[in-house]
């Protein structure tokens, strides 16, 4: 059985999610470890739970999601993955990070390697199907997990809310359609962990969240 941990970083807030499978292997997903003490908050855990991170990857790449992403590769000798449409926003991050006002941290290297929906990762006894899933960003991804039911949503899907859409690359129409294409079709009991604030599933959000049920429109 594969379990889901979460390490919160950067003021911006973001959940770093650790995928581990019982082999003691794992997957970083969206490493926002922005300063020492936060890289050494991920490293500790990785290292008091006796894992061994085996993959680096971008649900997509804003710049929260991001931060962390050069620490992680160099600590763990780990290829960068992400959807190859997520690209342009990768090599945004500086220029962004300006605009906010933050100090520009160590950019992030490039991507080794770009998923695509259809994709599996296996590793150990889990297997996490990669579904497209953009209108937040242009091509964020989310990662589902059929036998533990749980997704890895990025920023696409939050407990009574969704991604916003004012960005550039997002669309509200499209975020819409990931949300009830490839997500509302999964069964009630599957848990959502969300890119920011706590965790859902997907039959609490298809019941209450008013975007879902159409309460609000935009």
């Amino acid at each position: 059985m594969a379990t889901v941990h979460s390490l919160t970083f950067n003021p911006f807030q973001e959940n770093t999610f650790i995928v581990a499978d019982e082999n003691g292997e794992c997957i970083i997903f969206d490493p926002g470890c922005y300063d020492a003490n936060e890289q050494k908050r991920l490293t500790d855990f990785i290292s008091t739970n006796n894992l061994k991170p085996i993959k680096l990857i971008n649900t997509h790449c804003h710049l929260d999601h991001v931060f962390g992403n050069k620490f992680v590769a160099e600590k763990y000798s780990l290829g960068l993955e992400i959807h190859r449409g997520e690209l342009p926003v990768l090599k945004s991050m500086p220029m962004v990070c300006q605009n906010y006002g933050l100090p520009v941290p160590e950019e992030s290297p490039e991507p080794t390697h770009f998923l695509e929906e259809g994709d599996m990762i296996e590793f150990g006894d889990t297997i996490l199907d990669i579904v497209f899933t953009p209108g937040h960003s242009p091509a964020s991804i989310s990662f589902i997990s059929k036998k533990d039911k749980f997704v890895i949503a990025g920023d696409v899907l939050f407990y009574d809310s969704i991604g916003r859409t004012d960005l550039p690359g997002g669309n509200f129409e499209t975020l819409m359609s990931s949300i009830h294409d490839k997500l509302m079709p999964l069964d009630d009991e599957f848990k959502v962990y969300c890119g920011h604030g706590p965790s859902t599933t997907i039959g609490r959000e298809r019941s209450l969240n008013p975007f879902v049920t159409g309460q609000i429109k935009m």
